[in-house]
């Protein structure tokens, strides 16, 4: 028997955080009963969510997306926009989450897997999974406004951790961060007087876009999952 959550998050609906919201709202169903949190299930029960019976046995697939500008980074939009499953072409079959987010205007590298453990460990906050951007910024940028970022500046919800910053040009930032909050860098550039006019995403987790062209995937290699899997070991993240 293991925490339901979990089991949904294997099965690559979502990461175990969200699992549980589901679980909450009644959307999940244990041979025909709606679950309640903390419930326990094992693999030979018929566990549903929103109806749909979980695939625990499901391969498991890991995609490097570049994404553009104009889309969501989300598998659903109830506003109709445009998502980044749709770049991955209708002869994608496969069912696949993002892991964290990337604001619609916003572009770069952004990962795409059914490996719910996997999402769950790369944005936990306990571990601070490395994201660096390059920001295109207007208003005056002096040393004194970019170690306000390097050791942190106040958000209307809380301060945020020390940033690794740096100066590319006058107008270019390179900034990277350790946590996972709603439009975090465009919020800390805003704090200390500037705008960014362009934010793109160019490592996560040790990985880069060489090679990937905007608006395009491909798949990790072997090497690449076994490093990303380093962080769903940890015990601590299997309780």
């Amino acid at each position: 028997m293991e925490r339901l959550q979990k089991l949904i998050a294997r099965a690559g609906i979502c990461s175990r955080r969200a699992a549980e919201e589901l679980i909450a709202a009644g959307r999940v169903t244990v041979d025909g009963k709606i679950a309640e949190l903390g419930a326990k299930a094992d693999t030979n029960q018929k566990i549903r969510v929103d109806g749909k019976l979980l695939r625990l046995g499901a391969e498991k697939i890991y995609l490097l997306l570049n994404k553009p500008r104009g889309y969501v980074s989300t598998a659903h939009d109830d506003r109709g926009r445009k998502t980044v499953l749709d770049l991955l072409g209708e002869n994608f079959s496969e069912r696949v989450y993002p892991v964290g987010r990337l604001d619609l205007n916003s572009e770069g590298l952004i990962l795409l897997t059914n490996d719910g453990e996997l999402t769950n460990a790369l944005i936990h906050p306990r571990y601070g999974v490395a994201k660096t951007y390059r920001a295109k910024i207007s208003g005056t940028v002096t040393e004194e406004k970019l170690d306000r970022l390097r050791t942190g500046v106040e958000l209307d919800d809380g301060l945020t951790a020390p940033a690794e910053v740096y100066m590319l040009a006058a107008d270019t930032v390179e900034i990277t961060i350790r946590e996972g909050r709603n439009r975090q860098v465009r919020r800390m550039f805003a704090a200390i007087g500037c705008d960014v006019k362009r934010l793109r995403r160019i490592r996560f987790a040790g990985l880069t876009l060489d090679g990937v062209p905007v608006g395009k995937f491909r798949r990790l290699t072997s090497a690449e999952v076994a490093a990303l899997k380093n962080f769903s070991q940890r015990d601590d993240l299997r309780s």
